[in-house]
């Protein structure tokens, strides 16, 4: 393996653990918005967890545009793409939303687990999707 290809691995595990905090922020956001939807308000557990979800979602890429992958669009190119990369962000996370649904219901609806921990485990599951398609198609390394 060459330097830089060493270089790129390093600097791709240094954005996962970043884009894994990020997503800890999203978490604490999806988490209180669902308790409040489900719980407060009465919504359904799959509609409160699709507006939680989607909540965590505009959390997660602001921080990830200004932390996580900051830098890898230069100049004006980075400012001009930003819709461009919250649309990908969107499409990409979204699959993630609709597989964090489905595994939602599984483990809530169909298992009997507890809420927040069918939601955690739903989240940890789609985290692999999100950041490999992210950083595959929105977030380039430069090399």
């Amino acid at each position: 393996m060459t330097p830089l290809q060493n270089l790129a691995q390093a600097s791709r595990l240094q954005q996962f653990v970043k884009f894994c905090l990020v997503g800890g922020s999203g978490v604490i956001v999806d988490m209180t918005i669902l308790h409040f939807l489900a719980k407060r308000c009465g919504w359904s557990v799959s509609l409160s967890k699709v507006c939680s979800a989607e909540a965590a979602l505009l959390n997660n890429f602001f921080w990830n545009e200004i932390w996580t992958f900051r830098g890898l669009a230069g100049g004006c190119a980075r400012h001009a793409g930003v819709a461009r990369r919250l649309w990908r962000f969107h499409a990409i996370c979204g699959v993630g939303i609709g597989l964090a649904v489905f595994f939602l219901r599984l483990f809530y609806g169909g298992l009997g687990w507890n809420l927040y921990l069918a939601n955690f485990l739903a989240i940890l599951l789609v985290t692999l999707w999100n950041f490999w398609l992210n950083a595959l198609f929105n977030w380039r390394v430069q090399g």
